[in-house]
């Protein structure tokens, strides 16, 4: 046992550049998973944790479920947990939940966020309490404040910004260790009703450039959609598919990255019909 415990701690030490830049402001979802996390511009469910500025585009309340294994290693598995409530008048608001990690080192966050639709515009912003447990040091707390914006330039062309963490949350003053600061911006782009191509830069104050692509086509009358995707900040490239039957959306997501191995993702959706009168 103390072996395993010695071994995971040197894994986490040598993939803390991964871990740490993802998952603090890791887009969450099957969705986006298959599409090369390039995700600030889509419209969905999901978009309480990758833009929040997505929900204002919204008309139902939807919840949903999500869950992630990265390189087969129990420890590297992420749950989460989304909810949306679209009003009329005041906005759409976002509730957002989600745990990386085991007993030995851990990351967990709420998150509380409101959008709001100006026209083509969307607007959001949101707060994150993240919580970061190491066993045997004890935990950390700190508050990120983000922002986002979505737009459709011209009919079929739509851009996405975010910015996360703009209040550079400290997490300890032991070597001034703050939660990453993040800037996103892309494009997506349908030349037709059933395809859709998202393209995605993304630049963490402390790291390199990240470039994230995706393609997403539908089939058998857009209840099943086939997606891959690519990033380039650890050469991976994904694949998935999703399933619509009503209100309820499930998708999945595989990933595989040059030298780490593989990772999972899947996501289960639902949303509750509302009256027109509502």
């Amino acid at each position: 046992m103390n072996d395993y415990k010695n071994y995971l701690l040197l894994l986490i030490t040598c993939l803390y550049p991964y871990l740490a830049f993802a998952q603090a402001d890791t887009p969450i979802g099957a969705r986006a998973a298959a599409l090369g996390n390039a995700s600030v511009t889509l419209p969905d469910l999901w978009a309480v944790h990758n833009n929040i500025a997505g929900v204002a585009s919204l008309e139902q309340p939807q919840i949903g479920v999500y869950m992630e294994n990265r390189f087969g290693v129990q420890a590297f598995t992420t749950a989460a947990f989304a909810a949306v409530y679209p009003t009329k008048q005041y906005g759409s608001y976002g509730l957002s939940i989600s745990r990386f990690g085991d007993e030995l080192f851990s990351q967990q966050h709420l998150g509380l966020g409101i959008g709001h639709k100006l026209g083509q515009f969307s607007l959001g912003a949101k707060l994150d309490v993240w919580q970061v447990s190491v066993k045997g040091y004890g935990n950390q707390k700190a508050l990120a404040l983000s922002v986002g914006g979505q737009a459709e330039i011209i009919p079929g062309l739509y851009f996405g910004a975010k910015a996360y963490n703009l209040n550079q949350a400290k997490l300890s003053a032991f070597e001034d260790e703050r939660l990453p600061t993040v800037m996103k911006a892309g494009l997506a782009y349908k030349p037709f009703h059933k395809l859709l191509l998202a393209v995605e830069t993304e630049k963490n104050i402390d790291y390199d450039a990240n470039f994230k692509a995706g393609i997403e086509y539908q089939l058998l009358q857009e209840k099943l959609v086939l997606r891959t995707g690519f990033h380039t900040l650890t050469n991976q490239a994904s694949f998935g598919a999703g399933f619509t039957a009503r209100h309820l959306k499930i998708d999945y997501a595989f990933g595989s990255a040059t030298l780490l191995g593989p990772s999972h993702h899947l996501s289960v959706g639902y949303a509750f019909h509302r009256s027109a009168t509502e």
